[in-house]
């Protein structure tokens, strides 16, 4: 049975153009606008989380996230044949004090010297790659991660992210599950896309701003997800905004919205606020309020 919750992922060609900001603002308005809708919140971004920061939730739970295996020597069994250096693609092993060691750094886990070793020195040892926490924020459950610098198996965690935010949902009867995806077009981008009813790739009027985009919308197109674009900072170079608008108008993609720059996302960043919260006046919560009443009638009325 299809679950009844609605599932909105916010995407970027790049990081940097207030795609976590945007995040943040989205929430606020879905908790504590006239007709709340109640949200789960995933922050699917766990190389660079930081939507943690703008709503300062309190921690509930925190559990380790174990990724791949490194090879681990027993300086004293090992009889430093080299047989283990001999099998290694990655150039992980070396000579040490008539023994071998592994560089943890270089080391993939491919377990070939594990198998060559005739002394059995060898032992593959799990990593603990990151923590993900589920907490509590001021407009609904969030669920998010921190990975260890150096850790690979990110698309990984934000798939079990995910598992965990949809659970919530399901179990809570949220109506909307909102995540603050991360940028680019890699395996954690479609880790955190997979199962959306709606991208909304945020955009701004770089010079290749338009060229990140079409990336973006390529990867949502071979998925089978819907695209939804806004530029931010739309007025700080209209020759940008308008090359924006131009490829959304010959790929039929709705262009919902055009956020004006505005100190006023700074300000209430700093002070972990949304901006719609810190100064609900300000031309970029205004544009923000106008963008979630067009996102509230593709979702849950005219189809768009």
């Amino acid at each position: 049975m299809e679950p009844d919750f609605k599932q909105l992922v916010i995407l970027s060609g790049k990081g940097g153009t207030g795609k976590t900001c945007l995040t943040a603002a989205l929430a606020h308005l879905a908790a504590c606008s006239e007709t709340p809708v109640t949200i789960v919140l995933a922050d699917a971004d766990v190389d660079a989380a930081n939507l943690e920061l703008v709503l300062n939730p309190r921690r509930l739970e925190c559990q380790n996230f174990y990724g791949g295996q490194i090879a681990v020597i027993d300086s004293v069994t090992c009889s430093g044949c080299g047989y283990c250096a001999d099998v290694c693609r990655f150039d992980a092993l070396s000579p040490d004090n008539g023994a071998y060691r592994v560089d943890p750094l270089a080391c993939d886990g491919c377990a070939a010297c594990f198998y060559q070793c005739p002394e059995k020195a060898i032992k593959m040892q799990t990593q603990t790659a990151g923590k993900w926490f589920r907490s509590d924020s001021s407009f609904g459950p969030l669920f998010h991660a921190e990975l260890v610098p150096a850790q690979e198996n990110s698309g990984k965690l934000v798939t079990l992210i995910k598992q965990q935010a949809r659970l919530c949902a399901i179990d809570g009867g949220y109506e909307l599950l909102l995540v603050d995806g991360p940028p680019g077009i890699g395996c954690p981008v479609i880790s955190a896309a997979s199962g959306a009813d709606y991208a909304l790739i945020v955009t701004e009027p770089a010079l290749s701003a338009a060229h990140d985009l079409a990336r973006v919308l390529q990867t949502t197109a071979h998925f089978g997800i819907k695209a939804l674009v806004c530029i931010n900072k739309a007025d700080l170079f209209p020759q940008g905004s308008f090359e924006i608008e131009r490829l959304c108008w010959e790929n039929k993609i709705p262009l919902l919205g055009r956020i004006p720059f505005d100190k006023s996302v700074q300000e209430g960043m700093t002070r972990a606020e949304p901006v719609t919260a810190y100064d609900p006046y300000s031309p970029s919560s205004l544009a923000i309020g106008a963008l979630w009443t067009r996102i509230n009638e593709i979702l849950w009325g005219d189809s768009g």
